[in-house]
């Protein structure tokens, strides 16, 4: 038996019928169409990685996946004795040991792996790439970094060259003259020039404090597909307080990737890259529409931004130290920058591979 609440609803529904007429059919969604464009593959990294930006492109070439690309490019360095930033020959912390740091992103799989504080091993890089692929954390440090490289198989080994030592031994020398070490000039050992100029004029390495090198190799690329990469490695600051990390292996910090956006890098003074989430910035600023030098520029002025303290200024008020990063986007577009000028960065594009000069916000005196 009908309701008057039934014949209201009822005739509550033909009203609305005769008003609008007969109610569509919801329509059926369609997917939009999806234009393919291929991007020239493009591969960026600091000063000291022209070699690495090279055999990354050679080996997307060959069928290797960006990951894949660029960390067998920054093996060159890491393998390279005469590179006392990174890898094998690195400058040791104050007691003598080479600490490694390294970390990376995969695009793709949006897969990321680190480690930090590494030691006898001079491919850490090869080891943050097995803690992405084999675990389910993405950060190993210290000893038990070193536990999980040998359980995968990699070779421990004396990291130290003769050069390298020898420069550490120079450097303890010379820290007080209230100890019972020998000066060079005391011992007759001089070792060579105890900071190297043009290292620093070259861009290829940066001063963390006037004196003392800090160098590190970061690599970004895209493939044709739209698909990138990111890998940070080093051996850090020299001289080091045991157990210091820089920004290197700090996902976030020394290195970022974005499958959507891109990737981007860091070189120089660590801790004023982590303090403002360096890479991250840069990518975030590329998200936002920003050409990759211009991402870059932007990040570095944050960095200008809170350094604040007298000690890390100059006369001028501005950093007395330098931070550099370097961008690729997921059309093939790059970039890279510098607190000051002079520095440079490695690309490799269209067969050609080849130094940048990297845009700046200061301008040495």
């Amino acid at each position: 038996m009908s309701t008057r609440r039934d014949f209201i609803r009822t005739s509550a529904g033909v009203g609305v019928g005769a008003a609008f007429g007969a109610l569509p059919k919801p329509l059926e969604a369609k997917a939009p169409n999806i234009i393919s464009r291929r991007v020239t593959p493009v591969c960026v990294a600091s000063g000291n990685g022209l070699g690495a930006v090279s055999r990354a492109i050679e080996e997307l070439a060959n069928g290797a996946s960006t990951i894949e690309a660029v960390v067998r490019g920054v093996n060159l360095v890491e393998e390279d004795p005469n590179d006392s930033s990174v890898g094998y020959g690195g400058l040791p912390n104050e007691q003598g040991v080479v600490q490694l740091d390294s970390s990376l992103m995969h695009g793709p799989t949006r897969g990321a792996g680190a480690v930090a504080a590494l030691e006898g091993f001079k491919r850490p890089s090869l080891v943050a790439l097995d803690v992405m692929r084999y675990t389910d954390h993405h950060l190993l440090v210290g000893e038990g970094a070193q536990r999980f490289a040998v359980s995968m198989g990699h070779q421990l080994e004396d990291l130290l060259t003769e050069s390298s030592r020898a420069r550490w031994i120079e450097w303890r020398a010379r820290l007080s003259d209230r100890d019972d070490y020998l000066s060079p000039e005391e011992s007759g050992e001089r070792i060579g020039p105890f900071r190297e100029p043009e290292e620093f004029g070259d861009g290829l390495l940066d001063s963390h404090d006037g004196y003392r090198p800090q160098g590190t190799i970061n690599c970004d690329i895209v493939d044709s597909d739209g698909d990138l990469s990111s890998v940070t490695t080093t051996s850090g600051l020299s001289y080091k307080i045991p157990g210091r990390v820089g920004d290197s292996p700090i996902i976030g910090a020394g290195q970022y990737c974005d499958n959507d956006v891109g990737a981007a890098g860091s070189t120089g003074r660590g801790e004023a890259v982590i303090k403002t989430c360096g890479s991250y910035t840069v990518v975030e600023m590329m998200r936002s529409g920003m050409h990759p030098t211009d991402a870059c520029l932007e990040a570095l002025r944050r960095i200008v931004h809170v350094t604040v303290e007298d000690r890390l200024r100059d006369e001028n008020g501005r950093p007395n130290f330098n931070v550099n990063y370097y961008a690729v986007n997921k059309n093939g577009d790059w970039g890279g920058a510098a607190i000051w000028s002079g520095a440079r960065f490695a690309v490799s594009v269209n067969g050609d591979s080849r130094h940048e000069d990297s845009a700046y916000l200061f301008e040495r005196g």
